[in-house]
């Protein structure tokens, strides 16, 4: 891994990294959530709605546990597609463990039996996670066990749903029994080892996803072209560009008279507002880069996957 050791930390704990994997939507990113105790990871329906890997550092009385969110795990149809494969791929290297979530909702099919073979071929020991149990029965979800107890072979199974707290505390215990002894390896009170600027892009991109269908949120990016902060009146002023493939997106994300746009700004600066803890001044504007997402080295200018 390539966190800074932390060698000032004079204790020994249950220290190391866990990683996330599954299908698309499989609700990694809202366990995340969920265990951290606030908004650290967005969220929607939208598929590859995780484009970075990143870790969230939860601290606890003698252990330390790094969860590495990952890209969902899909079929690619373009180079973004296969730049998040590789993302998700590469955050199996050298974890201490992995947790494979399967939907609760939906039949484990062709695309869990996929992730969960990449899983197996990590040597990782796993933990399977039956997430979204809010949504299915009881008899839907020991099917789900079932099912992928049998391609897995796992004997660490926990039931969730983290949107009603539902076992989440057994799963960070589940992982922190995968944990060796060691140092911690971020400063306590890390949160997340994302810089501010990744964090603010990722949030304006979840409003567009939540707020538009079709084509248009998976031809979304995001860059921070500035990002300024004032200590004395803890205000942040922020400018970013929405990026999109075709003319008649951006016509959609602006809306109206620039109805949309005014409303994704407005939510985006909510949250934002909630995360840093400040004052935030946020100005949007959309502008068209053909085809970005066939594009490595665009791809690798939005810093998704392993682009950054």
């Amino acid at each position: 891994m390539t966190a800074a050791h932390n060698s000032t930390a004079p204790e020994s704990v249950k220290s190391g990294f866990v990683a996330l994997l599954g299908r698309p939507n499989a609700g990694k990113s809202t366990l995340i959530n969920a265990v951290m105790g606030r908004k650290v990871a967005i969220t929607s329906n939208t598929p590859q709605t995780t484009r970075h890997r990143f870790r969230a550092v939860v601290d606890g009385e003698g252990y330390q546990l790094v969860l590495v969110d990952t890209p969902g795990m899909h079929k690619p149809k373009d180079a973004l597609g296969e730049e998040l494969n590789r993302s998700a791929s590469k955050a199996l290297e050298d974890v201490d463990g992995i947790a494979f979530l399967v939907d609760a909702s939906k039949p484990f099919g062709s695309g869990d039996l996929w992730v969960a073979e990449a899983a197996k071929a990590s040597g990782a020991p796993v933990i399977l996670v039956v997430s979204k149990s809010d949504l299915a029965s009881g008899t839907v979800i020991e099917k789900q066990l079932q099912r992928a107890q049998d391609v897995l072979g796992c004997e660490r199974t926990v039931v969730v749903s983290a949107l009603a707290g539902h076992n989440v505390a057994r799963f960070v215990e589940l992982c922190c029994g995968l944990l060796p002894e060691g140092p911690r390896w971020f400063p306590e009170g890390t949160g997340i080892d994302q810089p501010t600027e990744v964090i603010v892009a990722e949030f304006i991109r979840e409003k567009v996803l939540v707020s538009t269908f079709d084509e248009v949120p998976h031809a979304v990016g995001v860059l921070v072209e500035d990002l300024s902060y004032d200590r004395r009146r803890n205000f942040y002023h922020i400018h970013a560009v929405i990026y999109v493939e075709r003319d008649s997106q951006k016509g959609i994300i602006v809306g109206k008279r620039g109805s949309m746009i005014k409303e994704i700004g407005t939510q985006a600066r909510c949250d934002l507002g909630r995360f840093l803890g400040a004052d935030i001044y946020l100005e949007l504007r959309v502008k068209v880069r053909k085809g970005w997402r066939r594009d490595a080295s665009q791809i690798r200018r939005f810093g998704y996957g392993e682009g950054a």
